[in-house]
């Protein structure tokens, strides 16, 4: 190996075990080793900056704005909620959304999907008395399934598109991945219809689980006369000062004093709402004038007033919050939001709230404004799960909702009959949808997540550098070594088993980036057509069934079906396994 070699080879190396440790934040961490690679002279500054104007890059930054433009509409939203209320039993349900969901997420990208449907879903499950964790990771998994069908189905898919463009192919059409995208989909929603849901859990929400054991997290104590705080401010009474507990709220007769803030003044009558570390009230009920009210369960009901709610957020690997504390970043004058709670692998922290240090996963329970969802629903810090009983609430203009979905499918057509290109049908509909007033320049910055596109475009010049160091050829020559005397579907199977295991680990677009090279030059080794590696190389990065941070969606449903990794491994697994099978076998036959 040259020096080159050995100096990419221990970046990449680092930068995925940093990647495993969650260490920091993805974009980040491969930023940093784009700047190594930069600084070493192994990168030129052009092969470094590649990435930001790759046609699969701009794609997946124009695919964002036209998936926020349909979530605002909200008509695919009301359509999905009259069908699934047409169902009244789980098997029913579960046809009747996992089906279509499927084929939304051949066109449209799979987050919002399982944002928005996280919440209807949830709803539903309650009204029947059934467990949301039966329903939240089949959600996850059709909406990866159904991303395999189109190119538009998944970044990762377009990423890998704007990859065979730069070395010099057309690309994918719209529907090539269809053959295989079309019977893994198939064959994936039988597993988890027919044998995936005895596999689930059986698992109540975190909402379910807060208003039953509220008790255990929640506590209320009662300011009398004789309290000498009162008419002192919060500060001045130091209640937020309390070790392992904080103040959430104030009862007085029938306002709702949210947040509390510092200046906010005691009053005889007071319900002071308290969370955290509940047995650290023993030493708050020895002050004079403060008692625990025990005949009074508390209610998260009585929490909410007209102008706040509570919602459901899971913290994102995108998040400026991940690291950090919820006192460190200040998150109640921030978001306008209290934290009632945090779950992490199906459990409730055991921490005071203010202390916790926030992790990708997370799922946070919220008392916030009622302008919380509008001004966080595409933040990148964390997917908001909108409450059910606002969903109707949320003002949707149907000319300019139907007005979405007409731009849209004229744009299918348009792409599907090859008079555009993808990159070009998706530009001029942003463009028309700009002049017609369906999106706003500011709405556009809020639907783009730029973390994402940063970390797609850091790691195409990590591929760059595999491929210009000779890292890539030289792993490429040990895989056909070792595996060519077993034959091409071997050697098939290695490269999608290797891709598979990076999207696990990493991230899927980074996975595919990372072994696009390596793939091309077993083609260019072995003779054969490099498109039936790209395209294993293609759908291998985007199944990742097997854990909850291979994937955006897995990561969205993990707190609030109350999961557990080993959920994810019980049941991700065989459907890892057949969707692999599948696809190697279809690739071997049609393309070789």
């Amino acid at each position: 190996m040259s020096y080159e070699m050995i100096v990419v080879a221990v970046v990449v190396c680092g930068m995925i075990g940093t990647l495993i440790m969650d260490i920091a934040r993805p974009v980040i961490i491969v930023f940093t080793a784009l700047t190594i690679l930069l600084v070493t002279g192994i990168l030129k500054p052009e092969d470094a900056l590649a990435g930001f104007s790759n046609e699969g890059m701009l794609t997946i930054a124009l695919l964002f704005v036209i998936a926020g433009a349909m979530q605002k509409s909200g008509m695919i939203e009301v359509i999905m909620k009259g069908w699934l209320n047409k169902s009244n039993r789980f098997i029913g349900a579960m046809i009747r959304v996992l089906i279509p969901i499927s084929a939304l997420s051949a066109f449209f990208n799979n987050t919002p999907i399982v944002v928005t449907f996280t919440p209807l879903l949830k709803n539903w499950c309650e009204e029947h008395q059934i467990a949301p964790s039966k329903f939240l990771i089949p959600l996850s998994y059709a909406t990866i399934l159904g991303g395999t069908i189109t190119l538009m189905g998944t970044s990762t898919n377009l990423v890998v598109h704007g990859m065979l463009i730069d070395y010099g192919y057309d690309g994918f059409s719209l529907f090539q991945l269809a053959v295989i995208g079309i019977p893994i989909t198939v064959v994936g929603l039988i597993y988890l219809i027919v044998i995936g849901r005895h596999l689930l859990p059986d698992q109540k929400g975190v909402q379910q689980q807060v208003r039953i054991g509220a008790k255990e997290y929640m506590a209320e104590l009662i300011v009398d006369h004789s309290f000498p705080g009162i008419n002192q401010t919060v500060k001045e009474a130091r209640l937020k000062e309390l070790t392992g507990i904080y103040l959430l709220g104030i009862i007085r007769d029938k306002e709702r004093i949210f947040p509390v803030r510092s200046t906010t003044r005691i009053q005889a009558g007071d319900r002071l709402i308290f969370t955290g570390l509940i047995t650290a009230l023993t030493g708050v009920q020895v002050t004079k004038g403060l008692t625990l009210n025990m005949g009074h369960p508390m209610n998260l009901a009585e929490l909410k007033k007209a102008n706040s709610t509570i919602v459901e957020a899971v913290v994102s690997h995108q998040s400026s919050l991940v690291y950090q504390s919820i006192k460190q970043v200040k998150f109640r004058s921030l978001y306008d939001a209290g934290v009632i709670a945090v779950h992490r692998n199906n459990e409730q922290l055991q921490s005071k709230i203010g202390d916790i240090l926030l992790k990708p996963g997370d799922h946070l329970l919220l008392l916030a404004g009622a302008d919380f969802i509008d001004k966080y629903q595409q933040s990148e810090d964390f997917y908001v799960m909108m409450p059910f009983h606002q969903m109707h609430m949320v003002h949707r203009p149907s000319f300019k909702g139907w007005l979405t979905i007409l731009i849209f499918l004229i744009m299918i057509i348009l792409i599907t009959i090859g008079v555009l290109s993808m990159f070009k049908a998706m530009t001029i509909v942003v463009a028309v949808m700009l002049a017609m007033k369906v999106v706003t320049m500011e709405e556009i910055k809020k639907y783009i997540h730029f973390d994402v596109l940063v970390l797609i475009a850091c790691s195409f010049g990590i591929g760059i550098a595999t491929m210009k160091s000779g890292l890539a050829p030289w792993i490429a020559d040990g895989i056909v070594t070792v595996g060519s005397p077993l034959g091409l579907l071997t050697l098939l199977f290695l490269i999608y088993i290797v891709t598979n295991i990076f999207t696990e680990i990493i991230t899927n677009s980074a996975a595919a980036i990372l072994m696009i090279p390596i793939a091309f030059e077993m083609a260019e080794t072995l003779g054969l057509d490099p498109m039936g590696f790209a395209v294993t190389v293609t759908i291998a990065a985007s199944a990742s069934f097997i854990t909850p941070i291979g994937y955006q969606t897995n990561l969205i449903v993990y707190g609030p079906g109350s999961y557990t990794f080993k959920d994810y491994v019980k049941i991700g697994t065989p459907l890892s396994i057949l969707v692999m099978f599948i696809t190697v076998i279809i690739v071997y036959f049609w393309w070789f």
